[in-house]
Formats: structure tokens, C-alpha cells, sequence
């Protein structure tokens, strides 16, 4: 049917051979941003490329018959080069369209992307949703974009970086992610229908790490509890969803509010299995009981080291009694637990790498990621790096935690990458799986296995809601 909507197109871009990335978890930024197009009466397609099995020849077909004004590209570091030819590919066949990219990469290397790439017109710097209405109401001529907040543009041979855009500090006014331009029903993982929820956003937290409080801001900004709880119905009921995975940086931070949501949760009856990411430091025994009580069977913590030197370099803030006491009250609550540590961050010694595996070893986690130190654009890490005149690499497709991207002269990259080795072949022992047995988990954990592959994706699963 023909229609004279004003078009725009999202796009998760195809995966390229080796890059590591998880294919089957709706791109929950993208779903919002279609939702808050939709609303305000524009045409929108969601181009899922992994999941749709998708590739850039194939992508330049559908971009071709659609004809967008407007392209809208997410990028995370891993996949910036898909991101990058996606956006020629977009602009030769619709060439009048304005291409934008947004997400953690494009926004903290937003000037080098400009510079390098011309088929990108627009960066969309954090929180997106606001900023690509406003551009989507200027389309396609975009006569006042210099108007615009959170955006990075071209304008006379020169980048401008507009001031950045406030946030969104009604969360309960947004539509919910419009999920009905995405194929739900392939996103499963070990056979179930898992979806994303996102209750809250930005991170008092300030980890040298991360960007979650540049990206959403260093205030905690939450939805209300009859909004995230009528948000889980929905799912269950529109969507048929198995399992919940909340996106929240820090769950906990409210504790008030996140024990409201699981008496919600209990009262309604939503009888789904729900998995999160929170803090060792916002949580109690207290908590971790009820949430097991609301269905809550896995979390994760990022406990980061086992040696508090490396822990308060890492500007983590929590302690190693903190830390034990969190996955002890997780797991006398039944939940299954992983732990994330970084290994190789600037001062690790083989010392205290080894303290690290030793107290994994010791609070015995159902999981655990052991992420070399990542250096992501934005990040202090690398501006410390940078400053240390360490060889970096700048190949971005390694940049997903598994793999070393600096070299420090007093601990060896080849060295932590064999004690990770090692330790990896001696945790996940006969032993292991006999433990896991005995608890019933050998059937799987939706959950961690969902964000262990989003965390390869960029700085574990932060920036969720972007272009």
C-alpha cells in the first residue's frame, strides 16, 4: 500500500566474518527509536541483519526498494567497520538520504568518523531517542540541524559538535519498544523466547572502565514500577516471551523500587524467569531473597578484581567483603551466578592477576568472564593508554574482551592471555559440570548466556539505547 509517510530506516548491521557477535536478542535501542518515530507518524522499518541472516548485498536491496530519507545505523566498537559500509552502502542507493550513526562508538569517536567516512552525514551522540525525532521532523532538508542538540555534523568543510542533548527524565513517557517491526520469534536461546526489558538508565557509578554515565548520564533515572511491571505483562501476553533479561546497568541501585517491582511481579502472577546485572554494593541479603521469590534465577556481578589495589584503580568502589557477601546471599537464594573481573588493566602484575583467579576459585560462581582490559573509545582506560604510550591496537573487530588490545612492558599480553587460558580449562572441569548438575543447571541459563554474548559486543552490556 502507498503511502506518504516520510520513511526512515534503522538498520543492525550485518555481521562480517570474525567479529564476535550475538545474532539472536532484539536491538532494544533500535526498538525504541522505531516506537518514537511511529508515534509521531512516520514510516519505519527495522533492518535486523543478524537475525535476518541479512548481508551488506543484500541490505543495499532493501534499502534500494524501500527509498528512505533517513537511515539510522547503530554502532558498537566491534562492529564499526559493518557499520561504516553499511552507510555507503546505504547512500548508493539512496543518495539523497541523510545517513546518521549512533551508539557508544560513533559517539565518543564521532569526529574521527566524520572525518574518514563521508557517506555518514550525522552522528547521534547518546540517548537517541529525542534527537532522531527531532532530525526525523527536519527531514529530508534538515534546514535547521545546527538547531539540533546531541548531534556532530559537517557544516562548511568543518565538524561541528553541537552541545549535548539533556535526558529523557520521563521514562514512563515513552512508547514501548516497538517490537512488531522485529521477527520475534527467532529470538531464542536454547530453544525459548527471551526478551530485553530496560527499567531504568544512566549510572551514578563513574568506572574507569565504562561509559555508561557519559552515554546515559551520571544520574539514575528510573521508570516506575506499574510501568515496568504493565511493560512485563505485555511481553508475556503480546510478545509470548519465556524469559525476561533486564538491561539495567546497576537493577538494585533503588532497592525500594526494585523490591516493589518483584511484589509486583509476585502479585500479578508473572510467572517468568528474569535474569539481571547489578552491583556486590546494592544489594542485601534481603533483596536477593525476594528477588529469587519473583522469579529473579540468575544475576551478575562485576566484582572486576580480586585485589583491592586493581579494584580502586578501576575506580569500582566496592570491596572484596562486599563482593564474597553478594555472590554468597545470591546463591543461598538459588540463583545462578556470574561474575565478571578485567584482567591486564594498567598496574596488574602477575601477582595480582593471580589474586583475581584465586578469589574466583575461591567464591566458586556458576559462571565467570574473565575480560582482558579493553581500551573502548571514551573510556579513561584509554585515555591512560594513550598517555603511557602503549602499542594499542586499532583493528576495532578485536575489541569484544576476549582478546589483549594493549601491550604493557611489565606484564606481557601473552601472559595473561595463558593464565586465562589455564584457568578457564581447569574451572569448567568434570567437577564443575558435577556441581552444576546437582543444582539443575546443565539445561542452560538463558540469561548469562545472552549477556555474555552482548558483552562482546561493547564494555559488558552497556549503551543499550542508542541508535
Amino acid at each position: 500500500m502507498k503511502t506518504n509517510k516520510t520513511k526512515i530506516a534503522l538498520v543492525n548491521t550485518p555481521l562480517l566474518e570474525g567479529v564476535a557477535h550475538h545474532p539472536l536478542f532484539p536491538p532494544l535501542g533500535l526498538a525504541y527509536m522505531a516506537a518514537v518515530l511511529e508515534q509521531n507518524d512516520f514510516e519505519v522499518k527495522i533492518f535486523d541483519c543478524p537475525v535476518c541472516e541479512i548481508d551488506h548485498e543484500k541490505l543495499k536491496a532493501e534499502l534500494d526498494s524501500f527509498q528512505p530519507t533517513m537511515v539510522g545505523i547503530g554502532s558498537m566498537t566491534p562492529t564499526i567497520e559493518s557499520a561504516l559500509k553499511s552507510a555507503r552502502v546505504a547512500k548508493e542507493v539512496c543518495p539523497d538520504a541523510k545517513v546518521l550513526m549512533g551508539g557508544p562508538h560513533a559517539t565518543f569517536a564521532d569526529k574521527q568518523i566524520l572525518t574518514d567516512e563521508k557517506a555518514v552525514d550525522i552522528i547521534v551522540r547518546g540517548e537517541g531517542e529525542e534527537t532522531i525525532l527531532e532530525l526525523a521532523k527536519q527531514s529530508p532538508e534538515l534546514h535547521k540541524v545546527s538547531d539540533v542538540k546531541g548531534i556532530t555534523f559537517r557544516k562548511d568543510n568543518q565538524i561541528i559538535q553541537a552541545p549535548g542533548r539533556p535526558f529523557i527524565q520521563n521514562l514512563d513517557a515513552l512508547p514501548r519498544p516497538a517490537y512488531k517491526y522485529l521477527p520475534v520469534e527467532k529470538y531464542r536461546i536454547t530453544g525459548r523466547k527471551l526478551l530485553p526489558i530496560m527499567s531504568s538508565r544512566g549510572c551514578p557509578f563513574q568506572c574507569s572502565f565504562c561509559v555508561a554515565s557519559q552515554m546515559f548520564g551520571a544520574r539514575f533515572r528510573a521508570r516506575s514500577p506499574k510501568n515496568v511491571l504493565d511493560e512485563l505483562e505485555w511481553l508475556r501476553d503480546e510478545y509470548g516471551a519465556e524469559g525476561i533479561a533486564f538491561q539495567d546497568d546497576t537493577l538494585t541501585f533503588d532497592r525500594k523500587r526494585a523490591m516493589e517491582i518483584c511484589d509486583g511481579i509476585i502479585e500479578r502472577k508473572i510467572n517468568l524467569p528474569w535474569g539481571c546485572g547489578t552491583r556486590a554494593d546494592m544489594v542485601t541479603k534481603e533483596v536477593l531473597a525476594k528477588m529469587s521469590k519473583a522469579h529473579c534465577n540468575e544475576t551478575c556481578f562485576g566484582v572486576e578484581s580480586g585485589c583491592q589495589r586493581i579494584r580502586d584503580s578501576l575506580k569500582k568502589k566496592v570491596t572484596t567483603e562486599q563482593c564474597e557477601n553478594a555472590i554468597k546471599w545470591a546463591k543461598e537464594a538459588g540463583m545462578f551466578v556470574t561474575v565478571s573481573v578485567i584482567l591486564g588493566y594498567p598496574g596488574e602484575t602477575k601477582e595480582t592477576l593471580q589474586e583475581t583467579l584465586d578469589f574466583v576459585r575461591r567464591v566458586e560462581p556458576d559462571d565467570v568472564w574473565l575480560c582482558h582490559a579493553t581500551p573502548y573509545p571514551g573510556t579513561e582506560l584509554r585515555a591512560l593508554v594513550e598517555s603511557n604510550g602503549w602499542k594499542m591496537s586499532e583493528d576495532w573487530k578485536l575489541y569484544n574482551t576476549m582478546n589483549p588490545i594493549f601491550e604493557d612492558p611489565l606484564l606481557p599480553a601473552k601472559e595473561i592471555a595463558q593464565m586465562r587460558k589455564n584457568f578457564y580449562n581447569k574451572f569448567y572441569s568434570p567437577r564443575y559440570i558435577l556441581r552444576q548438575a546437582v543444582k539443575g543447571y546443565l539445561k542452560g541459563n538463558l540469561y548469562s548466556k545472552i549477556m555474555a554474548r552482548t558483552a562482546i559486543n561493547y564494555n559488558l552490556w552497556r549503551a543499550k539505547a542508542s541508535v
